[in-house]
């Protein structure tokens, strides 16, 4: 072999493994380059974007969601004692709120009795601390009675007649 067929093999074979190159990394078709987004500034106005208190960050949360009435609803329930006063709240107590309706349970009939003769001023002071309107309809109940019902005999009739409900 001559000088000039071996530089003429390494030309050849370098070419070859050139266009290899090109191929291998040409990566296919051009990509269109999306136009570049400028950052927006607030500027004097203001937006969504700027930042807001946690309190308002909060209230439109729960705006959002839907969930202002079960807010309020659970603060009336955790706050209770202050609403009512103590004494009230010592012996009734708000077991549900559903669909605009609250129920109360008094201990004995006589507090409950006493409960619905206060109605007027206990929605008073419910619309003032919930807001007016999201409480319809109050509902007073007495103790639930125990069940005497023991064993596989019993006998048919009311049963056993004290203070229940």
């Amino acid at each position: 072999m001559t000088d000039d067929s071996a530089g003429e093999i390494a030309t050849t074979s370098g070419d070859a493994a050139n266009r290899a190159l090109r191929r291998a990394t040409s990566g296919g078709p051009r990509r269109v380059q999306a136009p570049s987004m400028k950052p927006r500034l607030s500027g004097p106005r203001s937006d969504g974007r700027d930042p807001k208190l946690l309190g308002d960050a909060v209230e439109a949360l729960l705006t959002d969601q839907g969930w202002s009435t079960a807010n309020a609803v659970a603060g009336l329930m955790a706050r209770w004692p202050q609403v009512v006063g103590a004494d009230l709240a010592d012996h009734v107590v708000p077991e549900s709120f559903t669909d605009g309706q609250l129920i109360l349970r008094a201990d004995s009939t006589a507090w409950a009795t006493q409960v619905r003769l206060l109605l007027p001023q206990l929605r008073t002071a419910i619309d003032t601390e919930v807001g007016r309107g999201l409480v319809g309809d109050i509902s007073v109940m007495g103790p639930q009675a125990p069940s005497w019902v023991a064993g596989p005999r019993r006998v048919a009739g009311r049963g056993p007649r004290d203070t229940y409900g």
